[in-house]
């Protein structure tokens, strides 16, 4: 087998004789629940007993750093050095999982039994993220049994912590910068567009979750005898709430938005469809800011967004003003927002609109990260994708959600592919997650294909460094 389409077929093969079926149920099998500090054990075996063997067959020299540091994260680089002078691409993926929610799967499923109904393969952590880092080992599996050689150098580097916030990740990668020193970084992970749409996403949105306290008293006070007198926080609470954000979705504060939406991101989702997926929810008109499309908000744009609130007990009310009320809000920023001063510019914003009585803490922040879309690599993978597929490939400037994507981009410095093997409906983090077998089918094949064209063909971006000698 020398060619390309060789290799596209047997990977193809490989999907429909059930082979990817049982090595995936093998992965979905480990309980590797990151939330729960009892599964230290499973996460750690998963990386020892499952990845690191499957990366020293293809060649890989690989090393494990059981709880890094002493802290909640475990980490495995596996390095297979061909030839200095080739291109090396840096893969990751991520050993943990969401909490399995058993007893709540339809039809009594078993979490962590990859179980299978017609397209759908059930099972946590089939597509977030066992399923897609699965793929790309079998792709590197492949290639290397028909050439018997990559014609690139590869490093992976796994996490046991990404569904807790990846902790001591940037920490880790520039620790081992040059253990993960690369020249592109390529991996999987998150959703497609859609289902149809092979995709390429070039980073993510950040993150800045914030609460938001009226305080005002320590006891509830008869609202038939102090209505009208005494401040209700909750009323307050609500009426702070619309000074960062209107009743339609849209942020009013000028510090919570970025500068602009630049050209090169309109250009890339001019014309992508949103929301068409047969389980996504209607969305609402006259929703976010009006001069942009659904896909500029979601992909290019800051939405704030209001994730929990309360004022004393909604199930059992009571005849009484409560004392205090507070809410947990969320903004969601693409790059060029200036988050450094959030908690700042949100208490001066609330000062200036006559509520210095609510008061603003900041609780957790990512940052957000993204490469521009036509950068040379990207044009490369989407051409390599397409002639995989026969199909247009879609360009996300970022997707909507958080990934560790700033670490690549920022800390190691290298232009950030993904291309993900899962669409939206995938009930990630939910009961009934699956994957998809066309998507995984379909995403064996153009990772075949890519990881061809990066080695075998050479056509990649890929510019060998010079070195200059001195006399």
């Amino acid at each position: 087998m020398n060619n390309r389409n060789e290799l596209m077929k047997k990977s193809a093969s490989f999907v429909d004789d059930g082979g990817f079926f049982t090595e995936l149920a093998a992965l979905v099998r480990h309980r590797t629940v990151s939330t729960n500090t009892a599964n230290r054990l499973e996460l750690n075996s998963y990386l020892t007993d499952k990845i690191a063997p499957k990366l020293e067959q293809l060649g890989f020299v690989t090393r494990i750093h059981p709880e890094w540091n002493g802290g909640a994260n475990s980490f495995l680089i596996g390095r297979r050095i061909e030839d200095p002078e080739l291109p090396t691409m840096l893969c990751y993926g991520h050993a943990d999982v969401v909490d399995g929610h058993e007893g709540q799967w339809d039809k009594n499923r078993d979490p962590f039994i990859l179980s299978a109904e017609g397209e759908r393969w059930y099972g946590r952590g089939s597509a977030d993220n066992k399923g897609q880092h699965l793929v790309n080992l079998k792709a590197l599996e492949f290639l290397l049994e028909a050439h018997g050689s990559l014609g690139f150098n590869t490093v992976f580097l796994f996490e046991s912590g990404e569904e807790i916030g990846s902790p001591d990740l940037a920490e880790f990668a520039a620790a081992h910068q040059e253990e993960l020193a690369a020249d592109v970084f390529i991996a999987s992970d998150g959703p497609r567009l859609s289902a149809e749409a092979p995709t390429i996403f070039l980073g993510a949105r950040g993150g800045v979750s914030f609460e938001l306290t009226a305080d005002l008293r320590s006891e509830s006070y008869h609202s038939g005898n102090w209505g009208g007198l005494i401040r209700n926080p909750a009323t307050t609470l609500a009426a702070a709430i619309g000074v960062l954000v209107d009743g339609h979705g849209r942020i009013k504060v000028p510090g919570l938005l970025p500068p602009s939406l630049p050209a090169a991101v309109r250009t890339a989702l001019e014309g992508l469809q949103v929301g068409t997926g047969p389980n996504d929810p209607n969305m609402d008109t006259g929703w976010g800011d009006p001069e942009l499309t659904p896909a500029e908000r979601v992909y290019g744009w800051n939405a704030l967004e209001v994730l929990a609130m309360g004022a004393a007990d909604p199930q059992n009310p009571v005849n009484a003003i409560p004392g205090t009320a507070s809410a947990i809000l969320q903004l969601r920023f693409v790059v060029g927002t200036e988050v450094q001063d959030l908690q700042a510019k949100v208490q001066r914003a609330l000062d200036e609109h006559g509520f210095p009585m609510v008061k603003a803490t900041v609780l957790t922040s990512f940052p957000a990260s993204r490469i521009e879309p036509d950068d040379p690599w990207v044009c490369w993978a989407a051409e390599s994708l397409r002639e995989s597929t026969g199909l247009p490939t879609t360009i996300l400037p970022n997707i909507g959600g958080s990934l560790p994507n700033d670490v690549f981009e920022s800390i190691l410095g290298l232009p950030t592919l993904w291309i993900p093997h899962s669409y939206p409906g995938c009930l990630q983090h939910a009961p009934n997650e699956h994957l998809l077998e066309p998507i995984a089918r379909q995403g064996l094949q153009l990772m075949c294909g890519l990881y061809y064209d990066l080695g075998i063909r050479g056509n990649s971006p890929f510019e060998p460094k010079v070195l200059t000698t001195h006399a």
